[in-house]
């Protein structure tokens, strides 16, 4: 979890633990195939799951805009589960394919699927996670959330494709950039708030405010998610690093380096990398040349830089949710976003 276990309130920490196993369960009975190699697969992606960050979101916002004044918990709802158990599939669908995009080796400190089985099964695995996603949300007499649920992942593949068409693009525009994490990563965060509301009949403020608050701290994740993917060890992280500069994607304290460091910096840069980075750090000397980006970037303010734009989201996330009434659950939600600048993995 994001969270220390005394830094939230005990009942909805007890609350939440229930709900998320429900979750699991409810995730796993989902996809159960009557087919072995079905089942060994989805079983070897249950170790992806991690902090549960989008079903924890569902959950949370669930509660807190349906808190009355004063913190009181509301019941538990099936519905909110299933909008969880749907979002946490879409999820896992797109890790195991940006494993194939990246060709990624390593997730939670375990072999990915491609790596395992091939892109073929991987690729086809992910679509069985979306399949499945929909079929659980249509379970839902909601048509308004479905649409959200389903207009999300459309966003998320047209990032996908927009990074795709900007791969190699060394003079990425920072405005681009911040396109590409909005569609890709925040805006299954902020449809996991947004739905949840909906679904618990809020009003068109608090649905709003859940709706920028997940859209913010989603952003604030992704920009972290790359710093540590060009500064972090892959021991604590737990996945395979570099891969947004072997796949010559520029992220934010990269496309800034090249903005404002000195011309003597770029030029080191440049000798470092050369013009095919997807080869020069592929290669035997790929590590040298790793620890020399680490060296030059550090150098600079870039990475500073990069911390600042996550810390701002972070607050704006935070201030999005004061029109929501005080509770246990809103207090949660602060203290996630809080928590985005500070995780390990």
């Amino acid at each position: 979890m994001l969270l220390l276990a005394d830094r939230c309130d005990r009942q909805l920490a007890a609350r939440l633990e229930d709900e998320l196993d429900q979750v699991g369960r409810r995730f796993a009975d989902e996809l159960a195939s009557d087919l072995p190699c079905v089942n060994v697969l989805i079983e070897h992606i249950e170790r992806y799951r991690g902090k549960m960050l989008r079903p924890t979101l569902a959950l949370v916002s669930g509660m807190a805009a349906s808190a009355e004044q004063g913190g009181a918990m509301p019941p538990s709802s099936l519905a909110l589960r299933v909008i969880a158990t749907v979002v946490e599939m879409i999820h896992m669908a797109t890790l195991v394919h940006d494993d194939v995009l990246d060709e990624a080796e390593t997730r939670r400190r375990g072999d990915t699927v491609n790596r395992l089985k091939g892109n073929e099964t991987a690729v086809m695995l992910g679509d069985y996670l979306i399949s499945h996603a929909y079929h659980l949300c249509s379970s839902l007499e909601m048509p308004a959330v479905s649409r959200l649920i389903s207009a999300s992942t459309n966003v998320v593949c047209e990032g996908e494709l927009l990074q795709l068409a900007n791969r190699g693009n060394r003079d990425l525009e920072e405005g681009v950039y911040f396109d590409i994490i909005r569609r890709k990563t925040a805006v299954l965060c902020a449809t996991s708030c947004q739905a949840a509301a909906v679904l618990q009949g809020a009003g068109p403020t608090i649905v709003a405010a859940l709706d920028t608050y997940g859209e913010k701290l989603g952003i604030a994740y992704q920009i972290v998610d790359d710093l540590l993917d060009l500064m972090g060890e892959e021991g604590t992280v737990g996945k395979s690093l570099g891969r947004d500069l072997t796949q010559g994607e520029m992220t934010l304290p990269l496309i800034h380096f090249r903005q404002h460091a000195l011309p003597a910096q770029q030029q080191r840069m440049e000798a470092v990398l050369g013009e095919d980075v997807r080869c020069r750090l592929n290669s035997s000397t790929g590590p040298e040349a790793m620890l020399a980006v680490r060296d030059l970037i550090g150098e600079t303010e870039s990475l500073d830089y990069a911390r600042y734009w996550a810390k701002s989201l972070v607050e704006e996330a935070g201030s999005a949710l004061m029109v929501l009434p005080d509770s246990p659950a809103r207090q949660f939600l602060l203290d996630t976003a809080d928590a985005v600048l500070t995780r390990p993995c």
